[in-house]
């Protein structure tokens, strides 16, 4: 299959998650689902917005009581004359017509032989200092538009306008199996094993298209370790680290790292058929990454097959796994196009996947771009998208997350 019908058919595969009500405590990175709408004004009312006096009338003022943030608001009507020692964000008394910062009032006591109380003077602009009710935010305002990621801002800004729940669509779930006997997760490997290059990028990858990795299991070489991985009973791993923690079942998308080759110990394929899997993608006219595949099993499950070798995941990850995690979140796609501003090996029948950064020239080939080595990506900012048969017209550009 092309590679642009790959991925075409991939975005096609993923119905969208329909929106769900979370705590705000759970809504971190998922999409509104719904506007969001102020259910209280901001501010709620009249309030101070310094620390000083409301006063009503002219001056000077006697003050006649106070009234902190948080504390009972000032019983009854300010007269003229009158003034109340008030705090930052407490609400003003009906009546006041400004708020005296400290700094600019002169406080004093009046004559013995009147009163004790206190008096202060000072110049005041009518109005100012004192922040309406809904002046901010009005009751009912729609401040953010469905669609709107929700940062920890944005949690912040729903508080604050009374929210304890956010409609949102749901981050789908992806489960990770990472395969093969010869990959280790630590240290040095010996003769004849590889470190597992490929788990530690997608979670952030995921996490980038708007998803989030919720299992990681490895699973050892053969058949029934992979078919108990996908379907069956959890199967422990020669390590003693078991999948029954691994919420595979409750997964959106599976992600099969290192078995979608056809190699001796490459049992994906024939796993997928014998639980009745309808294999939507099997192998893609791309390079790096064309042993890959795609899969949806009997129970809606999408399993998206990776080769073994990192970049090569990589590039075969941003073909499939990434337009579904996209189409599922409802994240939007970033298109661009550019000119190559450097050479570039092209294949007469296959999509070339090239690391490159961008120039004022155009997108810069980055080198380092064996099937093997995640250099050229790390160094990149985008893959090129490099058709069959090139001749030098623009190509687009596959972003990448930041930072390669």
């Amino acid at each position: 299959m092309s590679w642009g019908s790959a991925r075409a058919l991939a975005a096609g595969s993923a119905c969208p998650l329909g929106p769900v009500s979370v705590p705000l405590s759970d809504a971190l990175g998922c999409r509104l689902a719904a506007p969001l709408v102020a259910l209280v004004a901001v501010p709620g009312v009249d309030v101070s917005a310094m620390d000083g006096y409301a006063v009503a009338g002219s001056g000077p003022w006697r003050v006649v009581g106070q009234v902190l943030a948080g504390g009972a608001p000032h019983e009854g009507e300010l007269r003229p004359g009158e003034a109340v020692e008030i705090a930052t964000g407490a609400p003003t008394p009906a009546g006041a017509d400004s708020v005296l910062p400290y700094e600019h009032a002169d406080v004093g006591l009046a004559a013995a032989s009147r009163t004790d109380a206190v008096r202060v003077a000072g110049a005041v602009e009518a109005g100012r200092h004192i922040r309406r009710r809904g002046e901010d935010i009005a009751e009912g305002a729609v401040v953010l538009g469905a669609g709107a990621v929700v940062t920890p801002v944005v949690l912040g800004l729903a508080a604050g306008l009374g929210h304890d729940e956010l409609r949102v669509r749901p981050r789908p779930r992806v489960t990770v199996l990472v395969t093969g006997d010869e990959v280790v997760h630590q240290g040095l490997p010996g003769p004849g094993r590889v470190r597992d290059a490929i788990g530690p990028f997608l979670p952030g990858l995921v996490e980038w298209a708007g998803g989030r990795v919720t299992g990681t299991a490895r699973v050892p070489d053969g058949q029934e370790a992979l078919r108990a991985a996908l379907a069956g009973p959890p199967a422990a791993a020669p390590d003693g680290v078991g999948l029954a923690a691994r919420p595979v079942a409750s997964a959106d998308v599976i992600v099969a790292c290192g078995a979608s080759s056809k190699g001796p110990a490459d049992h994906l394929r024939k796993v997928l058929g014998d639980l009745g899997a309808d294999v939507l993608v099997d192998g893609v006219a791309v390079r790096p990454g064309h042993p890959q595949l795609l899969a949806r099993l009997p129970g809606g499950q999408l399993v998206v097959g990776l080769p073994g070798n990192p970049f090569a995941a990589l590039a075969a990850a941003l073909t499939l796994l990434a337009p579904i995690v996209r189409e599922l979140a409802g994240t939007p796609v970033r298109k661009e196009t550019s000119a190559l501003a450097g050479e570039v090996r092209t294949h007469p029948h296959n999509t070339r996947l090239v690391p490159v950064r961008r120039s004022g020239r155009g997108a810069v080939p980055v080198g380092h771009d064996r099937p093997g080595s995640l250099w050229g990506a790390a160094l990149a900012e985008a893959l090129a998208v490099v058709p069959p048969g090139w001749a030098g017209e623009q190509v687009e550009l596959i972003e990448l997350p930041p930072g390669g």
